[in-house]
């Protein structure tokens, strides 16, 4: 649905931002779509991933996109980013490369497996939570098959969907201890295979193994990154009514 009345939000754009890799590339297209169609402004600023490092690197956006482009220069970067993020209910998106950090953030802060690694940020870890994916998914898209009332379901409007896939890991071990401490797992592929994540009670928290900024042409901005938006401008709308 457009909104009647133009509003304004401040979007973090975490990820060491390069010519090279497609999704930084799409966003500039992104962001003027959402303008024209949905009257969702987002003023966007990227932080690299060692700036991410810093308490405040996010605090005060209205949302935070961790985008592709693994492995980033500061791990600890972009893991603070994702559990500011979280921890103080800014609406959160991570994809491909954001999907496993966020999912190493809350592993390691939140289940208490402080010693779990992705494989590609550091192969000789012990215990992978992210490690390299049976069948590489780069270049593939394939079927998304997801939970009916889930926030990946009401972003889509689909419990089915094919997505575009960029990606050589993928999360497996630890996941039931992840359901325990109250990570949602709302998309998987055919196979079973985790594919999207979500954080009840949070106002916008998800993550998707693939790229939905890689949708189409960038003229119509796919239905999670409108889900982001619409979250950032109603984040937007809240504090400034805290303000007045």
């Amino acid at each position: 649905m457009t909104n009647s009345t133009a509003r304004t939000a401040r979007l973090a754009l975490v990820g060491d931002r390069s010519p090279n890799v497609a999704s930084h590339t799409r966003v500039p297209l992104l962001l003027n779509a959402l303008a024209e169609r949905d009257r969702l402004h987002l003023d966007a600023y990227w932080i690299p991933s060692q700036d991410a490092e810093a308490e405040d690197a996010v605090r005060g956006f209205d949302a935070v996109w961790v985008l592709p482009g693994s492995p980033y220069r500061s791990e600890a970067g972009v893991l603070a980013a994702v559990r500011t993020a979280r921890e103080e209910g800014i609406p959160f998106l991570g994809t491909c490369g954001g999907f496993q950090h966020a999912l190493l953030e809350y592993a390691r802060h939140v289940c208490g497996l402080t010693r779990v690694a992705h494989a590609e940020n550091d192969p000789d870890a012990d215990d992978f939570l992210i490690e390299p994916l049976a069948c590489s998914l780069v270049g593939h898209e394939a079927v998304v098959r997801i939970e009916p009332g889930s926030l990946a379901q009401a972003a889509i409007g689909s419990e089915r969907t094919v997505e575009r896939y960029f990606c050589a890991y993928g999360p497996s071990r630890h996941l039931d201890t992840l359901r325990a401490h109250g990570l949602r797992f709302t998309g998987h592929d055919e196979d079973g295979h985790v594919r999207i994540a979500e954080l009840p009670g949070h106002p916008f928290f998800l993550a998707t193994l693939f790229q939905p900024e890689l949708s189409g042409d960038g003229s119509r901005p796919h239905p999670v990154v409108r889900a982001l938006a619409r979250a950032a401008v109603e984040h937007a709308a809240r504090e400034a009514g805290m303000r007045a």
